[in-house]
């Protein structure tokens, strides 16, 4: 780290400017170090610790000729601005609401942070290092910035900001350190000059601060080469203003006598390090500018008042009827010099503009504003709300919220105050002789006075406000031109003043807060110490209770007084200074018993003047005691009391006084007797009216007594409870009977409509022990479909949209209704059945579970007991089913599984027993027996010889059944089933397909042992068959050996009806509505080949299962 006297005075502005901006978190406050650190002479390298300087600017410097490069760094500063906005958002103490992220969509931060290379870098510096998807933010366990490292790295972006908004507009004293950067921007000649610009003067300063050792060593700022031209050697005649173009009042010898006019030279020399040097007069050779205006060229000198005037000065000045007759020569304006192109600096922010501007680029303040009125300007144009009141700046009338312009003036709202002792607008006021508007209360004159008719002022009447010396015909000559006196500004001072009070308020209203004093208390307390020095929280623990006692006392003299006839008027109020002080309540013989809480209160009412305050204490005392006589307390003495102890509040006051009243009550509530039921017999009436109204909130007497009569009547069962229910409902006798008689349909006992449960999808009604056992019996061993009304069966489950909206209501009534285990198993059940509807969804053959397969594989393995299967033929896995279809695997179990192989044709017809069309769930059971089947899983019904469903009614236009029916095929075992096994074995033998009729090897052969479904006790259950078996038939029973052949004939897809006779052919055709029609003399063997060709063009049964 360097030790030279600019690293030392960089790291003491640097520190000093940190410390201001981590406390406060103002821009403003670091304007003057940040310029410092601006223009400090030091390497990039060594000037900036924490952003990379030299990178950022390489990268954002791009371009092919200067221009494109001039716009890219005025891009390059605006972005740098928003970071610097970012970082005073950090370190500001009251920081915005949403601090913690950087949104990529803000349209600010995509045109210009995000527009620039490394922009977030330093973002990522001040703290925001987590990505997310829309931006960046803190991390989460980041509560709050490090304002000390945020306040660095801001800091460093102000001053790169500083310096290359100076490179931009050619300022900067140091160009050389970028001379390798941006080449293009700086040309050599420049440098030369700039590193040569320093004054001698400030040179000499600097040496002989180096000299002091106890001092700290503090650079001046540089001079702008464009602000301080070098002007020709000479004599000093009056020339242009070096910085505005105007005309020079004076030049400094101290800055190479640079040319200055009075504004410029207030502005330049504000500055710490130029205040000390020394200005001379300029001689005066020619005066070319109006004396009044100072802008205009002088278009003719006045005689009588030695006055140069512009032609509207001229006309205006002598309007006036005292100086109409003046002697004027019309003069030729000289030519003015053509204004200077240098730029000129902005007071506030210190940022140099181009001559033309007018506003500065930067801070948008006017070119001659100071800071000071700026900040106050900018202050007083802030309106507290857009609803409330605001005071005309001109006028200094009240306005509504609502309105724009001003009601007397017709001046906008955020129109700033114009000068009071503005030349221009005195003159015109003056020279209007039909209106003119009065400086001093505003009134509209019509006439032409030289006082206001409203005030009788006149403009030459103002102290603070007089005309200036152009206009009071003071002569002078052309030599001695009068110096402008320094104008004392009355707002300003009444600003200052009003500032001083508020923060003084502020003081004792934080102080009282801490010791338990509200802001009313301060502010009465202020009015009462008057002038003195005395603190007001003080005086309110000393001398208010004593005033307070003060104030009971003179209200209970001015009440005696009254009471006494002793006041012919109104009494007026004199404070005693003689009379003894009482630290408690006052009471004066007979007089009014007061509190120190009621005399606070009227003290406090009243702004805490004493005698108002008695008058309200007494007119409040008043309301309050009119009010208790209204309620039926007439005791005086004790009304007075009540109020005296409880501080004047009437809800205390009535507690007071209805507690002797509600003794005997409160001592009958309170004994340890049990409270006695209700008797509906009891002889006193009113009494049981009364506790019907306090133990259940009726909402009348009345229908205490319909109650009272409903429980009297003969032959009644009814509670209480239920009683006063269908009485809130209803006052007709009728209709509550109604509802006090329901019949259930299932128990058929009687109870009110309140213990009666309906379902929304019909109008039956059971009551609720019959609701909660239908339900809890139907989630337990039942299906979800069965789970409908237990009156009607209502709805249709297999209706899908009736499905959803029943079992949405249904869920809220089981809620309160089933126990937790029965309600979770419902919604178990529930889930399981939306399930189904996936394609994927499976259920497993060794369990009960079901799941969605998501591979594509064969073996699934079942998440709830761990066990494999197949997911195509639903079978148990075995490893000799790898990489083989499902046929393979079965012809493989059927020629080398010995287990298989003893079961014979009963593990044949287990094999290839009955799959659900709808949920794929398959029973390990034949197809003999009855065919209507009804799914467990599911409750699809179906046949389960042919797959296809049942229908209650007609099932579509041209069904001719409005019954149960299915429609099977010719090939169905629903048709077949009836033919006899030597039929059935004669059409597979000309069909060339194998059967069995031998038993095989071990195979059980007296009893039939076949699975099937059987209904034992109105449950379904599965069950060996254990019919006889008959030879011949392969060791089953006729039943199934008949499904064994039949399904070879299906396996094979063979057509039954080749095997028809004529009757079969006839009913087949009339089945499928083939036209039977016989043609005349037509013989049978013709007849039936014609139907049996139109029959076979009919397919058969599509969802038939054909396992081989």
């Amino acid at each position: 780290m360097s030790s030279s006297p600019a690293s030392v005075q960089m790291d003491e502005a640097r520190r000093r400017a940190q410390s201001l901006l981590s406390s406060s978190g103002s821009a403003q406050e670091v304007k003057a170090d940040v310029q410092t650190m601006a223009t400090i002479e030091l390497p990039l390298s060594e000037k900036y610790r924490h952003v990379s300087a030299e990178v950022m600017l390489k990268e954002n410097s791009a371009g092919r000729n200067k221009q494109e490069v001039l716009e890219s760094l005025n891009r390059f500063i605006k972005a740098l601005s928003i970071l610097e906005k970012y970082g005073c958002n950090l370190t500001s103490p009251t920081r915005p609401r949403y601090w913690r992220s950087v949104k990529h969509n803000n349209p600010v931060f995509r045109t210009t942070v995000d527009a620039i290379k490394g922009g977030r870098r330093v973002l990522y510096l001040y703290g925001y290092t987590n990505q997310q998807v829309d931006g960046l933010s803190f991390p989460d366990e980041v509560e709050d910035p490090d304002t000390e490292k945020v306040a660095a790295v801001t800091l460093e972006v102000m001053t790169l900001r500083t310096e290359v908004d100076m490179i931009v507009k050619g300022t900067h004293p140091h160009l050389e350190h970028f001379k390798e950067i941006i080449p293009s921007v700086i040309p050599k000649a420049q440098m030369v000059t700039d590193s040569v610009a320093k004054l001698p003067v400030e040179e000499k300063k600097q040496q002989q601060q180096q000299q002091q050792g106890d001092k700290p060593l503090i650079l001046p700022l540089p001079p702008k080469p464009a602000l301080v031209p070098k002007p020709s050697t000479g004599s000093a005649a009056v020339s242009g203003c070096s910085l505005c173009g105007g005309d020079a009042s004076l030049f400094c010898s101290s800055c190479d006598n640079p040319h200055f006019c009075d504004a410029c030279d207030d502005l330049f020399h504000r500055h710490p390090n130029r205040a000390s040097h020394k200005r001379d007069k300029l001689q005066q050779t020619k005066q070319n500018t109006c004396t009044i205006c100072g802008i205009s060229a002088v278009h003719a000198r006045c005689a009588t008042c030695l006055q140069r005037l512009c032609l509207k000065c001229d006309k205006l000045y002598h309007s006036h009827p005292d100086r109409k007759g003046h002697n004027r020569t019309i003069t030729t304006p000289a030519k003015t010099s053509s204004p200077s192109l240098s730029p000129w600096e902005c007071s506030h922010c210190t940022t140099v503009n181009e001559m033309r501007a007018v506003l500065c680029t930067t801070c948008e303040r006017p070119r001659l504003a100071t800071a000071v009125s700026t900040v106050l300007e900018s202050t007083m144009s802030l309106p507290a709300s857009p609803n409330a009141e605001w005071q005309c700046k001109s006028c200094t009338v009240m306005n509504q919220g609502s309105s724009i312009l001003c009601e007397v003036c017709e001046r906008p709202r955020l129109a700033t105050r114009p000068p009071v002792s503005s030349d221009m607008s005195i003159l015109r006021s003056l020279s209007d002789a039909k209106q003119w508007t009065c400086q001093f209360c505003t009134f509209a004159n019509t006439k032409a006075s030289t006082v206001c008719e409203m005030c009788n002022m006149s403009p030459k009447d103002s102290g603070g406000l007089s005309l200036p010396q152009s206009l009071q015909q003071t002569p002078c000559g052309p030599k001695d031109r009068p110096q402008p006196k320094p104008r004392v500004n009355l707002e300003l001072k009444r600003q200052k003043t009003m500032k001083e009070d508020g923060l003084a308020l502020v003081r004792h209203i934080r102080e009282a807060e801490q010791r338990g004093i509200s802001p009313e208390e301060v502010y009465a307390a202020l009015g009462a110490c008057g002038g003195s020095n005395v603190n007001p929280c003080d005086w309110l623990t000393s001398e208010l209770p004593h005033l307070l006692d003060e104030i009971c006392a003179m209200a209970a003299s001015v009440q005696l007084n009254y009471k006494m006839g002793r006041v012919g008027t109104q009494p007026v109020l004199e404070r005693d200074g003689g009379e003894s002080e009482k630290s408690g309540p006052t009471s004066i013989g007979d007089s009014m018993k007061l509190s120190r809480a009621e005399a606070k209160l009227a003290w406090l009412k009243t702004g805490g003047e004493t005698d108002k305050a008695v008058r309200e204490l007494l007119r409040d005392r008043k309301e309050k005691m009119k009010e208790l006589h209204s309620l039926g307390f007439q005791d005086v003495a004790q009304c007075e009391e009540a109020l005296r102890q409880s501080g004047g509040e009437m809800q205390g006051a009535l507690s007071l006084l209805q507690r002797p009243l509600l003794e005997a009550f409160h001592q009958r509530i309170w004994t340890a007797q049990p409270e006695p039921p209700i008797d509906p017999a009891h002889p006193d009436k009113q009494r049981t009216c009364r506790r019907l109204l306090a133990l259940y909130d009726l909402p009348s007497w009345g229908r205490c007594e319909l109650v009272l009569s409903l429980l009297q009547e003969p032959g009644v069962s009814y509670s209480l409870e239920d009683v006063v229910q269908a009485v809130k409902e209803s006052h007709d006798r009728d209709f509550i009977r109604r509802l006090l008689n329901n019949e259930c349909p299932i128990c058929l006992s009687i109870f009110p409509r309140s213990k009666m449960q309906s379902l929304t999808s019909c109008q039956c009604s059971v009551c609720l022990e019959c609701f909660k056992a239908h339900f809890t019996i139907a989630v337990r061993d039942k299906h979800i479909r069965d789970m409908v009304c237990p009156s009607c069966c209502e709805p249709d489950i297999n209706d899908p949209e009736k499905l959803d909206s029943y079992f949405s209501t249904l869920d809220i009534q089981l809620r309160d209704c089933l126990e937790p285990e029965v309600y979770d198993l419902f919604h178990k059940k529930l889930t399981e059945h939306a399930l189904m509807k996936d394609p994927k969804f499976m259920w497993c053959c060794h369990c009960t579970s079901g799941f969605i397969n998501e591979g594509d594989q064969l073996k699934v393995t079942c998440l709830s007991c761990h066990k494999s299967f197949c997911a195509q033929c639903k079978k148990p896995w075995e490893p000799q089913h790898q990489d083989v279809s499902c046929e393979q695997f079965q012809l493989w179990k059927r020629e080398n599984d010995p287990e298989y192989q003893r079961q014979g044709l009963a593990g044949y017809l287990r094999d290839n027993g009955i799959t659900c069309p709808h949920c794929r769930f398959q029973y390990a059971l034949t197809k003999g027996g009855c065919m209507h089947f009804s799914c467990s899983q599911c409750r699809y019904q179906f046949c389960s010889g042919c797959n296809n469903p049942y229908h209650k009614t007609k099932c579509k236009p041209d069904c001719s059944l409005n019954c149960l029916h299915a429609h099977h095929p010719r090939d169905c075992l629903f048709y077949l089933r009836d033919w006899e096994p030597p039929r059935l074995q004669a059409f597979l033998q000309r069909s060339g397909v194998e059967f069995n009729t031998d038993p095989s090897n071990g195979a059980q052969t007296d009893e039939c042992g076949v699975m099937e479904q059987k209904d034992e006790g109105g449950q379904q259950v599965d069950s060996p068959c254990g019919i006889k078996t008959q030879p011949g038939q392969a060791g089953l029973c006729d039943k199934h050996y008949r499904e064994y052949l039949v399904s070879l004939i299906n396996a094979h897809s063979l057509d039954p009806a080749l095997i028809y006779d004529l009757n079969e052919v006839i009913r087949a055709c009339e089945r499928y509505q083939v036209d039977v029609q016989r043609g005349e003399g037509e013989e049978d063997n013709a007849y039936q080949a014609r139907l049996l060709k139109k029959l076979m063009e009919v397919p058969l049964g599509e969802k038939v299962p054909r396992n081989k």
